[in-house]
């Protein structure tokens, strides 16, 4: 929900989203939560967001979703969203 950056399922972060800037270097990212063990997030403040809470595909959709489930589906995305061509010197997958 806005003004928070990220991706939301209602009050739950599904996808932190961030951009670091330092010493002339800029470093950005993004952790979309797949499969992730929720509970570590019970000892934190994730994202310092008090009331906030933390999702998963997994949790959201009621089945396992790995990394690998949406590897290929995010990278095509991005390429089309950005109109740009990803070049890889690894398989990503």
């Amino acid at each position: 929900p806005p003004p928070y950056t990220g991706v939301w399922m209602g009050d739950s972060k599904l996808c932190a989203i961030g951009v670091h800037c330092g010493n002339h270097i800029t470093s950005h990212g993004l952790a979309l939560n797949c499969c992730t063990d929720l509970t570590w997030f019970q000892h934190i403040v994730p994202c310092g967001l008090e009331g906030k809470g933390v999702t998963s595909l997994s949790r959201e959709l009621g089945r396992h979703i790995t990394v690998h489930h949406v590897l290929q589906p995010f990278l095509h995305s991005f390429q089309e969203v950005f109109d740009c061509t990803l070049v890889f010197t690894e398989d990503p997958g």
